[in-house]
């Protein structure tokens, strides 16, 4: 079996077996938690630009399924597991993992120590690393190649996962509501859970101006999921700053942290984010805690949102961060966390409800 390489940036070097697509990969690596829906995570648009490990020890036991994927592609840099199943069993099953991989171009690492490099990331942070197959020989290719890893940024990466044109979809039943997804790279439940609730569903691209939006006289916008520091998208932003107040707004993830940026707030990077289906979110106005889906680096600063016309409204059970505001003056509320979260617990998809209700004037 061929050997592989991860060189993260501080200069630990993790031997492994190589599967998956050949060729070298940089990116920010990064773990998710998720003990299923691994296809989920690998079609996750907001996965644009990193090296995703899993910490639950084998993946690949049921395949890849293409009714489960989150998009149309896969834009991981790259993929970590400590045991890869090459003889999935399951009765959907249309390829195994290590195919998948190899025809979207990802290089995989299997056979490393993931709980090792977890703790890693834990004490250090988020950091970049390179999937490689061939070490270094010299000190002066060492000293290039972590030259390079210090100096990997995601970038662009709102633009390279979003849609392209507007897109048209309708619930199989009577349309009740006709909504505008702005496209930062949304996942397929998202579009699912607004269908399943009678409603016709617009996608437009991350930077469809304001006009545009409110010329299709939609009863609410749906702001979705993506990667890469929100404080990039400054176009975003902007056009939300001229939607914000002119009809109702439910912001996911991304969506969530640029609606905070348009409202007057600021965002931050956390040390190494939340990734997972078991992050615990509390929601401060019944005091109940859900368990929830998560898939973010950043959130959104608890102080100035005041000022900026936010009300927290949900919590990170863990660590006390942001995890939900409502804006009561402008018809408009978001969360940090997946209520569409599949695969995951379904504990809050009741926002979608809510969603609808807002819409209705209630």
């Amino acid at each position: 079996m061929k050997k592989a390489y991860i060189i993260l940036q501080d200069g630990h070097i993790f031997e492994g077996k190589a599967f998956g697509a050949g060729g070298d990969a940089t990116g920010e690596l990064v773990f998710t938690t998720g003990m299923g829906g691994y296809i989920e995570t690998l079609t996750d648009p907001s996965y644009y630009g990193q090296i995703v490990m899993q910490t639950f020890p084998l993946i690949g036991n049921y395949g890849m399924i293409g009714a489960d994927a989150e998009s149309r592609d896969c834009v991981a840099k790259g993929y970590i597991v400590r045991e890869h199943c090459p003889a999935p069993s399951n009765f959907r099953c249309e390829t195994t993992l290590d195919q998948y991989l190899k025809e979207k171009g990802i290089p995989g690492v299997y056979d490393v120590d993931t709980r090792e490099i977890t703790k890693i990331i834990r004490e250090y942070g988020v950091m970049n690393a390179r999937i490689l197959h061939e070490l270094p020989k010299t000190d002066e290719e060492k000293a290039a190649l972590f030259a390079d890893i210090a100096g990997y940024r995601i970038e662009d990466a709102v633009k390279s996962v979003s849609t392209g044109k507007k897109e048209e979809y309708l619930p199989r039943g009577e349309v009740r509501h006709r909504v505008v997804l702005i496209d930062y790279g949304h996942k397929e439940n998202i579009l699912r859970c607004l269908l399943r609730l009678d409603c016709a569903v617009t996608v437009v691209p991350y930077d469809t101006a304001a006009e545009e939006i409110l010329a299709e006289k939609p009863d609410g916008v749906m702001l979705s999921n993506g990667p890469g520091d929100p404080a990039d998208n400054l176009e975003a932003v902007a056009q939300l700053k001229k939607l914000l107040g002119k009809l109702p707004i439910f912001g996911i993830c991304l969506g969530h942290q640029l609606l905070a940026l348009a409202a007057g707030g600021r965002t931050m990077k956390l040390k190494y984010g939340h990734r997972g289906a078991n992050q615990p979110v509390k929601d401060l106005k019944n005091g109940r805690t859900y368990i929830s889906s998560q898939n973010h680096g950043y959130a959104v600063c608890r102080e100035g949102l005041e000022a900026a016309g936010g009300e927290i409204s949900f919590v990170n059970a863990n660590d006390g961060t942001c995890e939900g505001v409502d804006y009561p003056g402008l018809s408009a509320f978001s969360v940090q966390f997946h209520p569409e979260a599949c695969s995951g617990p379904k504990d809050t998809e009741l926002l979608f409800s809510r969603f609808i209700k807002m819409m209705e004037g209630k």
